[in-house]
């Protein structure tokens, strides 16, 4: 049975996911990809403000695609994750709690989820058509610039994502083929 999730995730929410939770997101999430998180982050070590409060926010590493006539949003597929680990410790840092991609995420990411009570959420990539019926209202917040990698702010409904990596370190990438592999020597 899934969790459902409301977004913006509080950390006792986010502390309380473990890994491998399937879960339903509901609420405000922004999207950013790696020229965004960049962009970010400059704006951090320069002192300045940033366009987004970051508090208790779940930031989905998205691209989508143009909105077809009656749509919110286009295809909204999962990118990559890893483009932004060198970004992703200063944000969570600042109040992120929630990251949603695909794919592994470095030590230094999990160092920070784990010293600030943050989760990352995967998405099925290839599914992009279908997470983007979740999609409710789409709103520039900055870099319009960047085209589909601008941020935005987005209200989902019943966002499918399971909980990879957990704020205690739990990492399905690694329990979860074990946990196979064992179940399978057992037969």
């Amino acid at each position: 049975m899934a969790i459902c999730v409301k977004a913006p995730l509080s950390r006792e929410q986010a502390k309380a996911l473990r890994a491998g939770d399937s879960c339903l997101i509901s609420g405000t999430i922004y999207t950013a990809r790696d020229a965004a998180h960049k962009r970010l982050c400059e704006l951090v070590e320069q002192g300045k403000e940033l366009p987004l409060d970051l508090k208790d926010s779940v930031i989905y590493f998205v691209g989508p695609t143009p909105a077809k006539p009656g749509q919110v949003i286009g295809s909204a597929g999962p990118t990559t994750s890893y483009r932004m680990d060198a970004y992703s410790p200063t944000l969570i840092a600042l109040g992120q709690t929630g990251m949603i991609g695909k794919g592994k995420r470095g030590p230094e990411v999990i160092d920070a989820m784990k010293e600030h009570g943050a989760v990352y959420f995967g998405a099925i990539g290839g599914c992009g058509a279908l997470l983007g019926k979740c999609v409710k209202k789409k709103e520039l917040v900055a870099y319009e610039d960047l085209g589909a990698e601008a941020i935005c702010q987005l209200e989902v409904e019943d966002f499918p994502a399971i909980v990879i990596i957990d704020s205690l370190g739990n990492n399905l990438y690694e329990t979860g083929p074990a946990a196979y592999l064992a179940a399978k020597e057992e037969r």
